[in-house]
Formats: structure tokens, sequence, C-alpha cells
């Protein structure tokens, strides 16, 4: 399909919106009027003087719809025009999205905005109403938010947290689209080493930069790739690293991934358990063999368990288990199975994602359409996932979105009372500021009383992380001139 973008600046917005409905289709964005002797279709969006306009063109079928403009407003010259794509779309293709016109990462942080702007019932009207979701996912948002009020509460102007990225796993699963190497490669396992000592040094840096400017740490997250493909002795250098780099008296809460229950071994467990890590993951994705086969994952459910029993018997009081809706092979029924053998397990908190076929994954460069049915099926999983996780008391406590998601789905974070990861709030919400290191890591700045952000990137790959590691210290001197804007 071709997008037309006349004179108006929303091309962005308009593009991902139709992306929703034509996920797998290649969508050409031009800003002219195009003519059609192609036969491809055309979707023409355009601000006039005094009204938006939104025609489609395909084949011998012409939809023309306009509507007024509600005002001056880029926000609400945008929402008129995606409604009037909104509606074409639906009428065309038979589909109606849950999250309508919202195309954002975290549909909270719009909600939280309208209730600051009136109150809670605007929030949800606006969303129904204007925005076209549907009064489930509005709902689900709604929860999702005042979870997360109660823990941005706690987030003060000299608050900070820190992430560490470890991009190495023991093999690649089909649907990863994250920067990380398999350590079965060799040129891979030879980097890690070098990046462990290198990442020691940029905790040392970062670390030193928090303590000048008299930062209070919050919460720590060691993410991937998956931390526990290291080796003990190499997790215990950079926990020490950590320990000895900042100040953990503060920290209320500290994350490991150990995701990979292939990578998990009671001396690991030791290791996180004697440096002051409070929270780890133990990520199933399903508890169906044949699936995790499917998928690439070396590990079967008998060792997802036996993973999670050591990890209790380690003292481990908070474990997170992360769950896949939407696998190849999985289906409703064997989907309902793993949530129950989980919740039967009884970990504190359990993540339940949308398969998203990004084109930097294995299923994302095959070019198997996202079938309707597909759409349909993950919507049931993740229907069923609420309403059991909720009857067992586990509650949304955050949530984000993917380009490309089976169904235009999202990712929701359920949690027992209390064992909300904060991290994942803080981070997803943008509270204060994130100091994150390693390959692919992105530092955000927040303005200790506004809402300015400055984000400080580093190389992606760790073989660029090691050759450009000079220069990513460099970059790492902004923090200082930033906070030097504000008094923290």
């Amino acid at each position: 399909m071709i997008v037309e973008i006349l004179n108006h600046t929303y091309q962005y917005e308009m593009e991902k919106l139709v992306r929703v409905f034509l996920p797998n289709e290649k969508i050409t964005v031009v800003f002219e009027s195009t003519a059609h002797e192609s036969g491809e279709a055309v979707l023409s969006t355009e601000i006039a003087r005094h009204e938006a306009r939104v025609t489609l063109r395909s084949g011998e079928t012409v939809i023309e719809k306009t509507a007024p403009l509600e005002g001056e407003a880029d926000s609400d010259r945008e929402r008129t025009l995606a409604a009037l794509v909104y509606e074409i779309m639906t009428a065309q293709t038979g589909y109606r999205p849950k999250w309508g016109l919202l195309t954002g990462v975290r549909p909270s942080k719009l909600f939280f905005a309208l209730q600051t702007e009136r109150d809670t019932d605007y929030a949800v009207r606006c969303f129904t109403d204007r925005f076209f979701v549907s009064a489930q996912k509005t709902a689900l948002t709604a929860s999702v938010a005042a979870r997360e009020a109660a823990v941005l509460q706690t987030s003060r102007p000299d608050s900070c947290s820190l992430y560490v990225a470890i991009p190495f796993c023991p093999s690649r699963c089909s649907y990863c689209s994250f920067v990380s190497h398999a350590i079965t490669a060799d040129t891979a396992k030879k980097l890690i080493p070098e990046y462990v000592s290198l990442l020691v040094r940029e905790i040392e840096e970062t670390g030193a930069y928090a303590a000048k400017l008299g930062l209070r740490l919050e919460s720590v997250y060691f993410g991937g790739g998956t931390p526990t493909s290291l080796s003990a002795e190499q997790l215990e250098t950079l926990l020490q690293a950590v320990a000895h780099a900042f100040d953990l008296s503060t920290a209320r809460e500290y994350t490991v991934e150990a995701g990979r229950p292939d990578t998990v071994t009671r001396e690991k467990l030791r290791v996180l358990k004697d440096a002051g890590v409070t929270r780890i993951s133990i990520n199933p994705q399903t508890f169906n063999d044949t699936v995790l086969r499917e998928i690439g994952r070396r590990h079967t459910s008998e060792m997802t368990e036996s993973a999670y029993l050591a990890a209790r018997e380690a003292g481990f009081s908070n474990i997170n288990m992360d769950f896949i809706a939407g696998l190849p092979g999985d289906t409703p029924e064997s989907f309902r199975r793993s949530i129950c053998k989980a919740v039967a397990l009884d970990p504190e908190s359990i993540t339940v994602h949308t398969l998203a076929l990004k084109r930097a994954s294995g299923l994302g460069t095959q070019n198997t359409p996202i079938l309707k049915k597909q759409g349909e099926a993950a919507d049931e999983m993740l229907d069923y996932a609420y309403s059991c996780l909720t009857r067992n008391a586990y509650f949304p406590y955050y949530m984000y979105r993917q380009s490309k998601t089976l169904g235009n789905l999202e990712n929701t974070g359920y949690a027992k009372s209390g064992f909300e990861c904060l991290y994942n709030i803080f981070m997803m919400e943008e509270c204060h500021t994130v100091f994150a290191v390693g390959a692919g890591a992105v530092t955000k700045l927040k303005a200790p009383h506004g809402k300015d952000i400055e984000r400080i990137f580093n190389y992606k790959y760790p073989y660029e992380y090691i050759s450009g590691f000079a220069e990513i210290l460099k970059r790492k001197q902004k923090i200082l001139p930033f906070y030097g804007k504000y008094s923290v």
C-alpha cells in the first residue's frame, strides 16, 4: 500500500496505524499525490484548511471520509486524521483492533496524563470514546496505572536506577530480536572475558558520576541476553563491581535475569544470593516441550521446574516467570496448561508477552503472513492469562506494547501485591534517571524536577562495545553537564 502524506507532519503515526491493519504488507510513504496506474492500493491522508480528509483507492473501490478539525493543537488534528484512517481501514479489512488508535509503547503514560488533566473517569472516556480502545483494554490500562502510581510516588528527585546489559545467551531463540550472541559460537564466547573486564570499568565510571551527584540508587537490573550465561566467577566479578561503585544500602530491589533454566546452577544462585540479589527471573516461555524445541530453547519443562526449586532452596523469595502468547505450535489449550502450571508453582510474579515478529528475529525473516487466526489465538491466550492470574491474586502492574505483535496486542507484568518489579515501572514511566552500561544499553538522564530526558547510547554489539569503549566513556561525560542545568 502507498500512504500519501499531504499537508501535515503526522507521517510516523499514520504509517504505524496502517501497519496495525496490514502488519506484513509493504507500506510506502510518499509526500505528494501519486499516480494510481500500478494497481497498488493508495491511502491518501490530508489536512485541508478546515477539515481532515482520508481517501482509499483500491482497484475499482474508492472510499473517502472527511471530518472537521477539532482544534488547532497538533494532538487534536492528528487524532482527527487518525480516526478517519481507523474508520476506513476497519471497514476495508473487517478488523477492529482492541487498542483502537493507540500505537504507542506506553498506554499507561497517556492514561496518567489524562488523569492529571481531569480525573480517572475522564481518562476512561477518552480511551473508549476518542481513541476507540476496547472496554477490556481500557480497564487493563486503568488497573496498571493505579498500581504504577503507588510505586512512582516512591521515586525522588535524586533517585536513580542501574541497568547492566549482558548480551549473551546459550543459544538464540527463533523469536528473539534482542542484541544477544549465542555463546555456542566461538567468536562470541571469545568476547566474554574482555567484555566483562570493560563492563567493570564502565560500572566504576558510572558509579563515580552517581556518587559525585549524590544520587540515591533505587533499583539494579541485570538483563540480556541471559546474564547467567556467564560463569559464576564472571557474575561475581560484575556483582562486586556494582557493590564497589554504588551505594547499595538504599537499593530496594536487585534483579538478575536467570531467564534460561539451562544456565541456572546452584553455584550461580549462591553467588547471586551472597551479592544481595533480591529478585530473579526464571523463564519457561511455555511448559510445552514440543513448542520449546520449535523455538530453539535448549531446556525442558522439567529443567525449568528444577531451576525454580533450586532457587527456592537458595533462599530466593521473589521469583518471576515469563511466558509468550502465540509461539509457533502453541495452542490456547496448551497455553492455559502453562499458566496453570506456573500458578501451581507459585512465583511472586508472572509476565505474559505477546509474540512479536521482528525483522531481526529468525521468525521475522520468514515470509509467513501473520494470519488473523494466530492473532485471535493470542488474544484468547491473553484473556485467559488475565482471568486466571487475577483470580489467583496476581494483578497487572506494568504494561508495554511493541510493533508487529500478533493481533496488535500487549505485554503485561502481573504480580502479587508488594512484589511489583520496581525497575520495570521506573524504566517504563521514565520517572528518574536510569544509568545503563554494556552493549546496546541506553542511559536515560531525567531532569530531577521536570520532564526533560537526554539519552546516551552505547554501541549495539559486543564487538563494537569493545572496539569503541573509549568513545563510550567519552559519551558518559555528558552526565555531569546534564545535571549541571538542574538542582538535584
